[in-house]
């Protein structure tokens, strides 16, 4: 594909850090080699995540001015209501802080002890308050999105297969709800199909199991089906993102991606009393229906954020990105998750240091020594973010073993992503000197945040 040229001009610079190779080897052992325990000041080019480091455009700004901060009823909640029903087309909205919220608030509504909840691979949080309500999560993603050189146009559907096979094990009635993730994350941002939407819902309804999904990067997933589902070439991403939310019963929104701010998200549904019991327990968690953790100010920027993020110009960009810097990558012979997804290139870690085993954490020390290299910051995705069985104690052992680069939204140029290719080229070139790490502190949850490594001699 061609790359764009940034749909926006710059108006204001905020300086990066420039370091030398020495600080950043004591920078990265005082973090106990997790790229998560650096200090933003101490990296150059922060590929950590997506999540929050959004731009702003200048009509977010001016919207945040228009905060209004009553404690109920705040007129930015309901111009946020009308937003999300217009574009997502759900009937209700409750705010939340961030979209950890929104999956605290669903599990705690819906998931009971001895429960199912199905989904199109584990995400770390979401995984993380099902199990902490009682359920098991069972993958039911199709088997090639555990191959990372499995280059298909949808790689995060649902295999249907799977799912009727777990209906008939357990029954509807242990399967509160299948948790479809548009796009899947730990796939390597992976899309789901409009046509694959359309048969989960299908056997869903057959089966009285409601489809919720986790619509954190749903118009990441709006631009690839424009781009690979041929009847949907000519649509725009605001009328394909209406039909895709058609097909289920709700979601949980991490605004901080797709919605392009910096803090805030929701939890949308249907049912009225589904709604009425969230407004409930929102006020427990987050705070009034009206607002649930967010100042008015917030809710009115991610209003302004949804319209401008079906904006074709903005998603073309963004994803022409990703693919640029894979490019790259690729050229160079680097192993990489395939095909490209919307928000991140994932290296392969198992590929590219074969002669480290998992249990030494091959992506983690990829990414510190990324660091180390030229001060890119990156995350693990593999061993370390899958955690643990909390039944069996022992490690859960993913397929993937993955680094994350990944893009934030409307912050970086080209010329910022030759930096990072050059980076890991060379780093490539020399990966037979890398050496796993040992976990030395390890929290009881989501170790990837807060865990300290140490390097193998």
């Amino acid at each position: 594909m061609s790359y764009p040229a940034e749909p926006y001009k710059i108006k204001v610079v905020e300086p990066i850090a420039m370091t030398t190779r020495k600080q950043r080897e004591q920078y990265i052992k005082d973090a106990g080699y997790n790229t998560f325990l650096l200090q933003s000041k101490q990296t150059y080019i922060d590929l950590l995540t997506d999540s929050g480091t959004t731009a702003m455009s200048d009509n977010q700004w001016a919207g945040m001015m228009l905060g209004d901060e009553a404690y109920s009823g705040s007129i930015n909640f309901y111009h946020l209501q009308d937003t999300v029903a217009e574009y997502y087309g759900y009937k209700h909205v409750v705010p939340t802080h961030q979209g950890r919220g929104a999956e605290n608030l669903l599990s705690s509504l819906l998931v009971k002890e001895g429960d199912y909840v199905p989904g199109n691979m584990y995400f770390t949080t979401t995984r993380a308050h099902q199990e902490r309500n009682g359920a098991t999560f069972v993958d039911i993603i199709i088997d090639e999105a555990h191959d990372s050189q499995k280059d298909l146009p949808f790689k995060g559907n649902i295999d249907l297969s799977k799912l009727e096979k777990l209906i008939n094990e357990v029954g509807a009635d242990k399967i509160p709800y299948v948790c479809l993730a548009i796009t899947v994350n730990l796939a390597g941002g992976q899309p789901v199909s409009m046509a694959n939407m359309r048969e989960v819902s299908k056997l869903c309804k057959k089966h009285n199991i409601l489809v919720m999904y986790d619509a954190t990067r749903c118009v990441e997933n709006a631009y690839f089906i424009k781009d690979r589902e041929p009847e949907y070439k000519d649509a725009t991403i605001a009328a394909i993102l209406k039909e895709m939310m058609s097909y289920s019963d709700g979601c949980t929104m991490s605004g901080k991606k797709d919605c392009l701010v910096n803090i805030g998200g929701f939890l949308c549904m249907n049912d009225d009393e589904l709604y009425q019991r969230a407004s409930e327990l929102v006020v427990l968690f987050e705070g009034m229906p009206s607002y649930g953790g967010l100042a008015g100010r917030d809710m009115e920027a991610m209003a302004r954020g949804i319209v401008e993020s079906v904006d074709f110009h903005y998603i073309h960009h963004r994803i022409a990105q990703c693919r640029y810097l894979a490019d790259k990558l690729e050229a160079a012979g680097v192993p990489i998750v395939k095909p490209v997804g919307g928000h991140a290139v994932f290296l392969d870690a198992r590929a590219f240091l074969p002669h480290v085993p998992q249990e030494q954490y091959p992506a983690q020390s990829l990414a510190a020594e990324l660091y180390i290299e030229s001060g890119v910051r990156s995350m693990e995705r593999g061993i370390i973010s899958a955690g643990r069985d909390r039944k069996t104690g022992k490690n859960h052992m993913p397929k993937l073993e993955l680094v994350r680069l990944t893009i934030p939204r409307r912050v970086y140029t080209y010329a910022h992503l030759d930096v990072v290719a050059e980076s890991v080229i060379r780093l490539f070139k020399h990966r037979d000197n890398i050496k796993g790490l040992d976990m030395v502190y390890e929290p009881k949850f989501l170790r990837f945040f807060t865990a300290r490594f140490e390097p193998l001699k």
